[in-house]
């Protein structure tokens, strides 16, 4: 998680939920193919979990994440 900090977007405003959780819950979803509604309360609101995943995509972070971490591996 520390190699993905630099790409989470910087804050502005009131405090958020936590980036490293909300990324596990994303993955968890994704990976295991639930639906929103279904993530465990661990990872917060799901309507957060969701909407910072349709920001996150439409914003390329995901991709730079991808792309940063490969660049790190040759």
């Amino acid at each position: 998680m520390a190699k993905l900090a630099p790409f989470f977007p910087k804050s502005h405003g009131k405090p958020r939920v936590d980036d490293r959780r909300v990324l596990s819950g994303i993955i968890l979803l994704n990976r295991n193919g639930l639906r929103w509604r279904d993530a465990p309360e661990a990872y917060g609101p799901h309507k957060t979990l969701y909407s910072r995943w349709k920001r996150w995509s439409e914003k390329g972070i995901f991709a730079r994440m991808m792309a940063g971490l490969a660049a790190e591996h040759g």
